[in-house]
């Protein structure tokens, strides 16, 4: 099977909150209108059906994608230990976000994180204007502070890798300021993060969730807000135009990796 026919199996964390597996449709649907004949199926982790063993095994030529932004614990282990259970050997692509190779993940983490795809900074700054904020206008930039709200991770290369994302968000858009704030486990949360924005010059502050489907977190994230008085909160994610050509173009990555490995193993 070559490599544009392979199924694409998008991999999501799953909800309670029926607005995730909805979100989860959206972007499927948006990858299937770029690559008309593509098979994608959805398979989640956790809490909404099909899961991973439902769905992995009649696709056995398919290449995974974690609709995941951090390469975390979800992606370095709860993925694969879940494919493994169910006998499929699939090639997974990397997450949406920037992430390390993966054979740093047994060692300890060095040298420069690599750069965000420019596809996830346009999402984010379309979710911004979307809110109203004029992202357009160089002036309008450079008195917005932005706070870059994550769900937070006790994985010290996936925090890297968010506040990667803020630093080359503020260094190619001109920002007064980034600040990376989480919904939960350590580090900043939104308020604190809005009030050193505001004491670093700031004169408007907007806060954009890092979050790909809404729930739990991205709630919290709108009460913190609130909290913080903002005045500009976006949405989350979604299904972003740019978030289903980041999900295809990681797919058409995997795609070729899979390829090229046999014939590596074939010249050796």
């Amino acid at each position: 099977m070559s490599a544009p026919d392979r199924p694409l199996l998008l991999i999501a964390h799953g909800s309670r909150d029926p607005r995730h597996a909805a979100t989860v449709a959206g972007v499927v649907e948006q990858v299937r209108a770029l690559r008309p004949g593509l098979e994608v199926a959805t398979a989640y982790l956790d809490h909404c059906a099909p899961r991973i063993p439902q769905v992995a095994g009649r696709l056995p030529a398919a290449v995974a994608v974690p609709l995941l932004l951090n390469r975390a614990f979800h992606a370095k282990h709860d993925i694969p230990a879940a494919l493994r259970a169910a006998g499929a050997d699939l090639p997974v692509a990397d997450v949406l976000g920037p992430a390390r190779p993966r054979v740093a993940d047994a060692a300890p983490a060095t040298g420069p994180l690599p750069v965000p795809s420019p596809l996830l900074l346009a999402a984010l700054d379309r979710r911004l204007a979307g809110a109203g904020l004029a992202v357009g206008s160089p002036a309008v930039r450079a008195r917005t502070g932005v706070v870059l709200a994550a769900a937070g991770s006790s994985d010290p290369a996936a925090d890297a890798a968010t506040r990667a994302v803020a630093a080359e968000w503020r260094r190619t858009r001109g920002w007064a300021g980034v600040e990376v704030a989480y919904a939960s486990a350590g580090g900043p949360r939104v308020p604190a993060a809005a009030a050193a924005l505001r004491a670093a010059g700031a004169r408007r502050v907007a806060v954009a969730p890092y979050l790909l489907a809404p729930g739990l977190l991205p709630d919290r994230i709108v009460d913190a807000a609130a909290e913080a008085e903002a005045d500009v909160l976006a949405e989350v994610l979604g299904a972003a135009p740019e978030i289903a050509r980041l999900v295809l173009g990681r797919y058409l990555g995997a795609c070729r990796e899979a390829v090229a490995a046999p014939a590596l193993s074939a010249s050796a």
